[in-house]
């Protein structure tokens, strides 16, 4: 992977990380850098699971990869959150 491929990755990690942060309800307790590196993991896994249902290159924006990133992000996001407000923790 090239650097321009490592900045991409990293600046739609950040747009995913949002969306999906901002699709779970409520307060979260995880910070900056957990939301974009769960941003990257999403986008990477939606992108592989959109290829694998064909559905990853359409004419014009591809709508379906980025509700699977999103929705993979927003999974991701509350599951870290859940994570860390257990209680003695």
């Amino acid at each position: 992977m090239e650097i321009d491929g490592i900045v991409s990755a990293i600046v739609i990690g950040v747009v995913i990380g949002v969306l999906g942060r901002l699709v779970v309800p409520g307060r979260q307790r995880i910070g900056v850098v957990w939301t974009i590196l769960v941003g990257i993991v999403a986008a990477l896994v939606g992108s592989w699971v959109a290829s694998a249902f064909d559905v990853a290159d359409t004419d014009g924006v591809d709508w379906v990869e980025w509700l699977i990133q999103i929705a993979l992000a927003a999974v991701g996001v509350a599951a870290l959150d859940r994570s860390r407000s257990r209680p003695g923790r």
